[in-house]
């Protein structure tokens, strides 16, 4: 007779973003009860749709709707808010550091790794000091309030030099998160000088710098090559195979020696597995992922899983013509792993065999602002206004919770109607400064 387990299996998710979530939210559907407990950790208590952060960023969508609650959702899952420090599996242990800053020891029997990218620096220096990313739903707020900032002191100012700084924007990085956010917000910068009597659309340099001799590696290069010609008639400038070397004091130099002032630079080059992977005893390739089975466990533990953007997960679809392909990391495997992740985990639970993941990518599309995109999908290239309602269309799909869709297609709806909103809300970088002038007073 086999013997019967005196406590439920303990599953430790580490990660709340499209992987941690999907996971948890497939576990909480198909558990029985005291079959399992589930708790998933993350620094943030959302999980974040980052394909929305440019929208959220130009105002088409209201910034909270771009978030996931987890303890809303995870109603049978418990929530932990705390940054992962350590991973010793030989121990069955994470070291976490919580909301409140004690550190704490989290047992396991089974563990989820899915602690996903950050974004990759380089040495360059002002970097650090200048420069701002856009893969948090606080990044993207505070884009659009300092990107519409600027506009109000390039309006007031009498300094010329200073208001062709200040209306200067750099981007780096011409993958989707480079482009997207390039796009939204420059559509967004020229929608709002209408409302400026001494600005004028062509008072405002939005420049891309790219280190590769193409932008949206992910498409087909002649849809990349319409992208650019689009983005410069919208006067946008467009440097390809450059790279940026410095940012200091805002003062920008690339390498075929342009050099300029701008007091805004957006750094989207490239994201890297998360670093705390290095800190623990799991196996990882030289790009610092966990290594994985096709069945989504990691090599040599079959109790910890792991996928999405931290995981090195062979790709079936691509392994007869490269042995060592693995799925890239974009939200489509991510959310299609996780959802395979939970099916697996179930299965073992209950005495059965993993089935290893395969799926065919289904292509690409990208937003390049109100009403015009690009899509490498279907074996089809589409541009233009069919694009950009294919790309709404995919991601309001895959967008969490039907709560989550309805809020973002009501966004839409209405600024349709009304137009985006296009105030600043500055104050909200630094909310105690005019309490404290006020103390001074």
């Amino acid at each position: 007779m086999a013997a019967v387990k005196s406590e439920p299996t303990r599953i430790l998710i580490l990660g709340g973003g499209y992987v941690g979530l999907y996971t948890a939210l497939g576990l909480q559907k198909k558990l029985r009860a005291n079959e399992a407990s589930v708790t998933i950790v993350d620094p943030q208590p959302h999980m974040t749709y980052q394909p929305f952060l440019p929208e959220a960023a130009a105002g088409a969508i209201e910034p909270r709707h771009v978030v996931v609650p987890l303890r809303r959702v995870l109603k049978r899952c418990h929530v932990l808010t705390a940054r992962v420090n350590k991973i010793e599996h030989e121990r069955k242990s994470v070291t976490v550091e919580a909301a409140d800053g004690h550190i704490e020891q989290l047992n396991y029997d089974v563990l989820v790794v899915a602690l996903g990218a950050v974004p990759r620096l380089l040495p360059i220096p002002g970097l650090a000091e200048q420069g701002i990313g856009i893969k948090t739903i606080g990044e993207a707020i505070y884009l659009r309030n300092h990107v519409l900032t600027k506009l109000d002191e390039a309006s007031s100012t009498l300094d010329p030099e200073l208001r062709k700084r200040l209306l200067t924007f750099t981007v780096v990085g011409g993958g989707f998160a480079g482009i997207e956010a390039l796009a939204e917000l420059e559509d967004m910068t020229r929608h709002a000088t209408r409302y400026y009597e001494n600005i004028d659309p062509s008072d405002i340099r939005w420049v891309l710098v790219e280190a590769a001799g193409r932008i949206l590696p992910e498409v087909r290069e002649t849809l990349g090559v319409w992208t650019v010609e689009q983005l410069e008639k919208r006067g946008i400038e467009v440097f390809l195979s450059t790279a940026a070397k410095s940012f200091e004091n805002g003062h920008v130099v690339l390498s075929d020696g342009t050099e300029f002032d701008s007091d805004t630079i957006i750094w989207t080059a490239g994201v890297k597995a998360n670093p705390v992977l290095a800190h623990s005893d799991l196996p990882i390739d030289k790009r610092g992922r966990v290594e994985a089975t096709a069945a989504l466990q990691v090599v040599g533990h079959p109790d910890v899983w792991t996928a999405g953007d931290n995981a090195a997960v062979p790709d079936l679809s691509r392994t007869e013509q490269d042995p060592t392909a693995t799925c890239p990391p974009n939200a489509q495997h991510a959310v299609r792993q996780a959802r395979h992740l939970a099916g697996n985990i179930i299965r073992v639970l209950r005495g059965g065999q993993p089935k290893d993941y395969y799926h065919k990518n289904l292509g690409a599309v990208a937003g390049l602002g109100l009403h015009k995109g690009v899509a490498d999908a279907l074996n089809l290239k589409i541009k233009g206004f069919p694009a950009w309602l294919f790309h709404r269309s995919y991601h309001l799909k895959a967008m969490p919770t039907v709560n989550r869709k309805i809020h973002i297609l009501l966004d839409w709806m209405l600024g349709g109607l009304f137009r985006r909103e296009v105030v600043s809300l500055g104050q909200i970088n630094n909310p105690k400064e005019e309490f404290a002038r006020a103390s001074r007073s």
